[in-house]
């Protein structure tokens, strides 16, 4: 099989319980490298634990994941996570250097010491995102957009070729939000596979692929093919409203 065509990530018929509650049922999913992909649904739907399954971070009850045609074992390093925000202990006493920098631990090794390569990677990764000139102030000095931007560039110090983000826009303003849209979009164009986990409806026409997901997957493909009555309807239930403007946007209405 040639590289190219070989997946970033291929989800096969993975089944996920927790304390004996299924969680994910059956999913199948083959996402190609090089795309930007948001994974929606309502709350509960699965979506974390989809992307811990692809971290290996949750054993499935059965099922499996592989990364770049390899079992996830084999790819860490070529894969970076940024979790919730409400997950990340944001009064950490570090420095913003000293959290992305964290990023290089998985090239590093526990034992060895960063390097020149090391910090000017670190350093690359804040210019990235913008945050270059912050990058001796304490964590817990910044605000919440520029502490989601600290730990987006402590996954790019990584030099991922996958990326997983869950939720990154939640809790930060529409100018953070866009910011880090700029740059996952960059990031996309270098050849970067970016998975997003989204709540926000009305943006998924920005992503090359959207995933629809409650337990199972709805549907998976381009936002003009997912984003069908009934696909919402099997997703998120209740009544939906469709706009025909503003490039097809879609609400829900309680």
């Amino acid at each position: 099989m040639e590289r190219e065509r070989v997946p970033a990530v291929e989800v096969r018929n993975l089944y996920v319980a927790y304390h004996h509650r299924p969680v994910l049922r059956g999913v199948r999913l083959s996402c190609p490298p090089g795309v930007l992909a948001a994974f929606v649904g309502p709350n509960g739907a699965g979506k974390s634990t989809l992307f811990k399954a692809v971290l290996g971070l949750v054993k499935p009850a059965s099922g499996s994941v592989r990364v770049f045609g390899e079992p996830v074992e084999r790819q860490r390093q070529r894969i970076a996570y940024v979790p919730q925000r409400e997950l990340i202990d944001w009064d950490f006493p570090a420095t913003v250097l000293d959290v992305v920098m964290m990023g290089r631990v998985p090239r590093l090794g526990w034992l060895r010491r960063p390097g020149r390569r090391d910090r000017e990677k670190v350093l690359e990764a804040l210019e990235q995102v913008g945050m270059a000139e912050h990058a001796h102030r304490p964590l817990a000095a910044l605000s919440g957009g520029q502490q989601q931007r600290v730990f987006i560039a402590r996954a790019l110090a990584q030099e991922p070729d996958l990326l997983l983000l869950d939720e990154p826009y939640a809790g930060v303003d529409a100018a953070t939000q866009d910011a880090i849209h700029d740059l996952l979009t960059r990031l996309r164009r270098e050849g970067k596979t970016i998975l997003v986990v989204d709540h926000d409806l009305s943006s998924v026409h920005r992503y090359d692929l959207v995933a629809l997901l409650n337990g199972r997957l709805i549907a998976f493909g381009p936002p003009s093919e997912v984003f069908t009555p009934e696909n919402l309807r099997q997703t998120y239930g209740g009544r939906l409203t469709f706009l025909e403007r503003a490039e097809q946007r879609t609400v829900i209405v309680p």
